[in-house]
């Protein structure tokens, strides 16, 4: 199992050879990826908007094509693949343990 992994990994590791395309993988993981890492963002973004919940909901909602836009990009950009399945992975991560704590805290 472990070697399956490790072979994902190299075989994700290496840089197209033609950096002039973005490939399929990298768009899907660009748009949904940053789909999810905006809507994750803009909602513990309303946790920390003073306020009532009606009112500190209208910045996240307009702020979130604004970075959807820009996490897309930023993962789009990515060397290789796996950089962006870790440009997906960690900040949905880091994003989905800060809302969970915000929430019992």
């Amino acid at each position: 199992m472990i070697n399956k992994i490790k072979l994902l990994k190299k075989q994700l590791s290496f840089a197209e050879k033609d950096g002039k395309k973005i490939g399929l993988f990298r768009t899907n993981c660009a748009i949904f990826g940053g789909f999810f890492v905006s809507y994750l963002a803009m909602t513990t973004l309303s946790f920390f908007i003073p306020g009532e919940v009606g009112e500190s909901i209208i910045i996240p909602i307009l702020l979130k094509t604004l970075v959807w836009a820009a996490v897309a990009l930023w993962i789009s950009l990515a060397a290789t693949k796996w950089i962006a399945l870790l440009r997906v992975f960690l900040p949905s991560f880091s994003f989905s343990f800060l809302l969970v704590f915000l929430y019992f805290l």
